[in-house]
């Protein structure tokens, strides 16, 4: 039986009061739901917003995105995502002392450096003459206090490109001066360091480079916002199952009692609440009945197979909506199924060829990619002879370029020089 017979037509249209309420509350993602609800609550005196329920039931929690901590609360999961750490900012302002920044001209450099710095710990060059301006001091001066940061903690930090920052880290370790002047010039050709396997020094440079912080400033980037996804694909043998989050969505709590609802005001208040509740299960209705479709229209994912081509205006047909209300409905939603936790916008696959998606054709790619010679990786021109004999298309290298960059897979140079560090 399909599961189109399971979607109910016949959806009455609300009225504009609540198609107002609706599009907001429809366009926000589950962990923002309860913000967007507060200012309707906040001119209503008569409605409360409660949390969603954060217990999950054991069939919910099985297939969550909860995977690190499947027998932990909701709330116990965010708090452990919740907890304070000291910025990168605060742990190099409280090295900035004496003895190596002895006056306060070096200070102030040295605090205008940090200030300067990009996410990754790095010195962007453009800066110096930023610095320079405002402090009205030479770029020499400026560049000497930067190098103090070799220095710092955490290593590495204030280099102006990963080169200088694996120099400035170097000296952490102890080593011979052989292997030392070795590495200062592995590590200044390292765009060639290939061409430095044969050498009988490399195996152990190679093993301190691998200690490297690389970016410098990699313990300290944010953890990865948590995901909550909207919808809940379970797979039991041939059968799938759409289920909704519905432990994270907030209840809207109406309190009509000892009141006189014949009053304009308070008649007026009730009909924008009971609005505002339909609103949400509007916004329930429509993601659970996009979830089906997508079940439908992309049932062979769900089994291993590719993304089929599929188009904003076939959900958009089928719930007799315009195809802009579609994309904003599945704007920063998630589904959480056997292959991952995935973006819903990422079911929406542009079509190469009649039944050939652009995610079919990068998913090949990648399965090329993963059992390539590890000494010979395949370019991209390769690679697209591959894709062209395989789908019986015809397509430009640069596609390929784009396709690879999206699924964050390095040139073939790159992963070359990947692969030779991986193998010592």
């Amino acid at each position: 039986m399909k599961l189109r017979a399971k979607i109910e037509h016949s959806t009455k249209q609300k009225l504009s009061s609540t198609l107002r309420s609706w599009l907001p509350i429809l366009q926000s993602d589950l962990e923002s739901l309860q913000e967007v609800l507060e200012p309707f609550a906040k001119e209503n005196p008569f409605i409360e917003i409660k949390v969603g329920n954060e217990k999950v039931s054991k069939k919910f929690e099985k297939k969550s995105f909860f995977q690190q901590a499947s027998k932990e609360s909701v709330s116990s999961v965010i708090e452990a995502l919740t907890i304070q750490k000291k910025s990168l900012y605060d742990t190099l302002y409280e090295q900035i002392n004496p003895p190596l920044f002895p006056t306060k001209i070096s200070q102030d450099i040295a605090y205008n450096i940090i200030e300067n710095l990009n996410h990754e710990g790095y010195f962007p060059v453009d800066a110096y003459k930023i610095i320079s301006k405002k402090l009205g001091c030479e770029i020499k001066n400026i560049n000497k206090i930067r190098k103090r940061f070799a220095n710092l903690t955490p290593s590495g930090i204030g280099a102006v490109d990963f080169k200088e920052s694996f120099l400035f880290q170097l000296d952490e370790f102890e080593m011979d001066d052989d292997l030392y002047e070795f590495l200062l010039d592995l590590i200044e050709n390292f765009e060639s360091i290939e061409s430095y396997s044969k050498n009988p020094l490399f195996s152990d440079a190679l093993k301190i480079i691998k200690k490297f912080k690389n970016p410098p400033a990699v313990e300290f980037f944010e953890d990865e916002k948590q995901i909550v996804p909207d919808i809940f694909i379970f797979k039991e043998g041939e059968n799938i199952e759409v289920k909704l989050n519905d432990a994270y969505y907030p209840d809207i709590i109406l309190d009509t009692e000892g009141l006189d609802e014949k009053q304009e005001f308070v008649s007026k208040k009730i009909r924008d609440a009971k609005d505002l509740i339909d609103a949400l299960e509007m916004r329930k209705a429509t993601l659970y009945k996009i979830g089906l479709l997508i079940v439908e229209y992309q049932y062979n994912f769900f089994f291993g197979e590719a993304i089929a081509p599929m188009k904003l205006k076939d959900l958009a047909g089928e719930l007799k909506r315009n195809p802009s209300t579609i994309s904003r409905a599945i704007s920063g939603k998630y589904i959480s199924c056997n292959r991952g936790v995935i973006p819903l916008k990422d079911f929406f696959a542009t079509a190469i060829e009649e039944d050939i998606s652009n995610s079919a054709i990068k998913e090949y790619m990648c399965e090329l990619v993963k059992y390539e010679d590890y000494k010979k990786p395949l370019s991209d021109i390769k690679l697209l002879a591959k894709i062209e004999e395989k789908f019986g298309i015809k397509l430009v290298r640069r596609t390929i370029t784009k396709y690879r960059q999206q699924c964050n897979i390095a040139g073939s140079s790159e992963r070359k020089k990947l692969y030779l560090l991986k193998q010592q």
